[in-house]
């Protein structure tokens, strides 16, 4: 926010000192046209298109983890520059991408900027979710809804010309964007075949493998090779884990029986029990058809800090392209690192290991439930370290605080209360309250292990690797 604000202050400066020289030389008649300028149009369209897009992707067949924030990505990324030639402090980022050819927007012509976005947006929202059109049509029928109701919106600020050629051109970025987007092989309808046939785990004592109680294949097990926007290859590789072992006094066995009590706890409704069953639902978003998913909420979070701060058009366009970006190659890389470690999930170990000396722990499951009536005490289908979940956690939150704090109205701290599931009651949605962004992506992460999917080395790890994922997004070379 403090860069955000600073180039609009900068920019007033400019036009003020402009006019006062005019004014000095008002002997010679020279006509300036005020440059194309996206600060003066507001929110709505980023909004609009990001609460579309959570609605959709709620009941998105193959869309976890992975291939949400990574659609993110590219719609923030197409969006941006769509529309760099009116923010004039920022530069384009598509000379860091090999192969990626952006279509320019003519300096002498003017373009209705809402509606390049607006297009970009329905553009590739029609491909990213083509696989729904027949089996969920209500849900895809919401891109047309969206595009048209913003379309007929400025139809009437702008003129039949200038509406077109700036929905033309926000097609034209999109398309070249979609281009460059179908040549990542990995990534490119990966959400097709979310449960690869190919893939078999490897075995080995402490390996993952499938997991109780539904058994389900490894998901994504090739996402690590899909492309990153800003990590490097050094960064996706996660740093060793615990040791396996099974000796009751080792850090491995302390971790799990961790995991184990405070799971059983809860299903007592022992001390703080109510507490950590709140925040692990709260932060779940496991489940098809009844959330948008973890990463997902990264940008349902954006959506309500952007609307409190009410945010201009160019700001947003920064803000959503770098956190769909960040959390995009949280997930490249998160997911590298669990199918390069392949450690078994906390179930596992603590039922085959555990009852030695819990005997309840043969039968020991988790507090992921399906509020619906779908799968109890179940677990994620894929190896636990890190925590895909504390990734997206870290890096959302790492955006967000070089966003909005550390700003003179917030000094290093950001009081937010998370409205993202105020009127749930199949779960515990109340809503959260946090001092800053760091303690909010924090929670998101450490939440699994009430929940009883993950060790804390994978919240620990998963946390670190977010935060890294973000780092290297925000130093990409966004300012002039």
């Amino acid at each position: 926010m403090k860069n955000f604000k600073l180039a609009k202050s900068f920019l007033a400066l400019m036009i003020v000192g402009g006019m006062l020289f005019m004014h000095a030389c008002s002997d010679v008649k020279v006509e300036v046209e005020a440059p194309a300028n996206a600060h003066k149009y507001d929110k709505t369209v980023f909004l609009d298109w990001n609460n579309a897009f959570l609605q959709i992707e709620r009941y998105a067949p193959g869309y976890r983890p992975g291939p949400a924030p990574r659609a993110l990505a590219y719609l923030g990324l197409s969006a941006y520059e769509a529309v760099i030639s009116a923010i004039p402090e920022n530069n384009s980022l598509a000379s860091l991408y090999s192969g990626l050819e952006i279509p320019k927007a003519d300096p002498n012509l003017e373009y209705h900027w809402p509606a390049v976005v607006n297009a970009s947006y329905e553009y590739l929202m029609e491909r990213f979710f083509y696989h729904m059109e027949n089996t969920h049509p209500g849900e895809f029928g919401l891109i047309q809804q969206t595009y048209n109701r913003l379309h007929n919106q400025y139809a009437s600020e702008t003129s039949d010309e200038v509406l077109a050629r700036s929905e033309e051109f926000g097609k034209s970025v999109a398309a070249a964007v979609y281009a460059w987007e179908s040549l990542d092989t990995p990534g490119h309808n990966a959400f097709l075949n979310a449960l690869p046939v190919s893939y078999n785990p490897p075995s080995g004592v402490g390996k993952w493998q499938p997991t109780f109680p539904d058994y389900g294949k490894a998901m994504f097990p090739y996402w690590g090779e899909v492309r990153r926007f800003a990590m490097k290859d050094a960064d996706i590789v996660a740093r060793p884990p615990i040791p396996y072992s099974e000796n009751e006094n080792s850090l491995y066995y302390t971790q799990g029986l961790e995991v184990y009590n405070t799971v059983q706890n809860i299903k007592a409704n022992g001390p703080g029990g109510y507490e950590g069953r709140w925040m692990g639902e709260f932060w779940s978003d496991d489940m098809v058809d009844v959330t948008f998913s973890p990463p997902s909420r990264l940008i349902a979070i954006l959506n309500q800090v952007v609307d409190k701060e009410n945010l201009d058009l160019a700001e947003c366009a920064e803000a959503y392209a770098k956190m769909g970006m960040a959390i995009s190659d949280n997930g490249v890389a998160i997911w590298h690192s669990k199918y390069y470690y392949n450690i078994e999930r906390p179930v596992d170990f603590i039922r085959r290991v555990m009852p030695a000396q819990y005997p309840d722990a043969a039968n020991w499951s988790s507090i992921l439930n399906h509020p619906y009536g779908g799968p109890q005490g179940f677990t994620p289908s894929f190896p636990a370290y890190p925590s895909g979940h504390s990734g997206f956690g870290g890096a959302g939150a790492k955006i967000l605080s070089a966003l909005f704090e550390f700003t003179p109205e917030h000094p290093g701290t950001y009081t937010f209360t998370d409205l993202c599931h105020i009127n749930r009651t199949e779960f515990i949605g109340t809503p959260r309250t946090f001092a800053s962004f760091r303690d909010l992506g924090a929670e998101d992460a450490y939440s699994r292990i009430p929940l009883g999917v993950h060790w804390r080395m994978d919240c620990d790890e998963g946390l670190r690797m977010g935060e890294l994922a973000a780092q290297r997004v925000l130093e990409l070379p966004w300012k002039k």
